[in-house]
């Protein structure tokens, strides 16, 4: 089963941009495009009418653009967080667009985006109303961050190392680390430090054990290891000027309010510049 780039379309700038991402994105990957939009069955049958009609002329532009990509139009029936998260069910990836604030406030993602982002079981990618082709441009990097262990880590750097290959871009790979604080402390824990011969030298090991498969999978990706002291948060968005695309893995909780999607994924699609993919466990 070829499984296609599908985005979310709803007329506004951002998915406007976000459908151009994804038409770029299924040329570069040899995908079949489908654009969606999720409509509720309680409203009129005029207001689907003029959604069908809005698709089509959508998928004309698109086909206008890139002549020889397939694209394919649906109107979801349903409310349109599940709608999408079915859809990204069946696709490689899901686009959707991302609202911007401006430098300060930052982005807002939306309560639709931050549910199917915490519960969809394929990677989802923010694109953001000002993105340009232009922007994807070589010497700007894609920025991917890892944490935990070569299991932890795998299913974004697949990701990661997959689309760095398609681009033909050089691969920035970020593991932050902080000192343990009285809570974290375990003797275990500091003996395994000692043994690489310090905390940063055994993050750095950590990072090389958890690139190893990729790099001998990717021989022809650039990479770049980045270890630094911080918050994984604030650490991927001092790089993300640099970024034509930043990855990061998701750590999706149930709390008593709904889903969450981990404080550094939110950190980064709320505040990154530029296209943003949320990639969930393996």
């Amino acid at each position: 089963m070829t499984r296609p780039i599908t985005v979310g379309a709803d007329g506004s700038a951002e998915s406007l941009a976000a459908l151009h991402w994804a038409a770029r994105e299924a040329v570069r990957r040899t995908l079949p495009l489908r654009i969606v939009h999720a409509w509720e069955k309680s409203e009129k049958e005029d207001r689907a009418a003029d959604a069908r009609e809005a698709l089509a002329r959508t998928a004309g532009e698109v086909t206008g653009r890139h002549p020889g990509l397939t694209v394919t139009t649906d109107l979801l029936d349903g409310g349109p967080v599940d709608a999408l998260i079915a859809a990204a069910a069946e696709a490689e990836t899901l686009v959707l667009g991302s609202r911007g604030h401006g430098a300060i406030v930052g982005f807002l993602l939306g309560s639709v985006g931050q549910q199917v982002i915490a519960e969809a079981t394929r990677p989802v990618v923010l694109v953001r109303a000002g993105d340009r082709a232009e922007s994807e441009a070589a010497g700007r990097e894609i920025v991917v961050g890892q944490q935990g262990g070569p299991d932890d880590s795998a299913a974004v750097l697949r990701f990661a190392f997959g689309e760095a290959a398609a681009r033909g871009a050089a691969l920035r790979v970020v593991r932050a680390w902080s000192l343990p604080t009285v809570f974290t402390y375990s003797p275990g824990s500091l003996a395994l430090a000692d043994e690489a011969g310090g905390l940063e030298p055994y993050e750095k090991k950590a990072l090389a054990e958890a690139l190893h498969p990729w790099i001998e999978r990717f021989p022809d990706v650039p990479v770049t290891r980045h270890v630094e002291m911080g918050s994984a948060g604030e650490v991927l968005l001092s790089l993300a000027t640099r970024a034509q695309l930043m990855v990061v893995g998701r750590r999706a909780r149930r709390s008593a309010v709904g889903s969450r999607i981990g404080s550094v994924a939110h950190a980064v699609v709320h505040h990154a510049p530029s296209p943003v993919v949320v990639v969930p466990p393996a």
